[in-house]
């Protein structure tokens, strides 16, 4: 299985236009870094497909079971420090719950497929069309 995204830009600024299928989306950097902020950081971009990955996964999982989960939000914080990137993650479950099942859902949590895919490395092949 494969999925082409498509990312372009033009010469001035960063304003990048991003079309997944259907789908159309943008990237830029702040303006302090020269951007227009017209849409969020691509490392931003990759911590929303965290979240999304994260809260869907987890949905899915607890769909299966039958399980109370009424609700997921996943908040990500991307820091930067002493010249390494990592992400913070916290997961809050709404619905009645038991102490068990939260337990396996912050299990499952690691198995969304973007959160492998940032964690146990993934081979990028780069080719340069003319």
């Amino acid at each position: 299985m494969s999925h082409v995204v498509h990312a372009r830009i033009g010469s001035q600024d960063f304003h990048t236009q991003i079309q997944v299928g259907p789908h159309k989306l943008a990237a830029d950097e702040p303006l302090d870094l020269g951007g227009r902020d017209l849409g969020p950081k691509p490392d931003e971009l990759a911590a929303a497909a965290l979240g999304a990955c994260t809260a869907i996964t987890l949905r899915m999982y607890a769909g299966r079971k039958g399980w109370p989960l009424e609700g997921v939000e996943v908040a990500l914080e991307v820091i930067e420090e002493g010249g390494k990137r990592s992400v913070r993650r916290r997961i809050t479950f709404q619905g009645p719950l038991s102490a068990e099942q939260r337990t396996r859902l912050r299990q499952i949590a690691d198995a969304c497929p973007v959160h492998k895919m940032l964690t146990q490395g993934t081979v990028v092949e780069t080719t340069v069309e003319e």
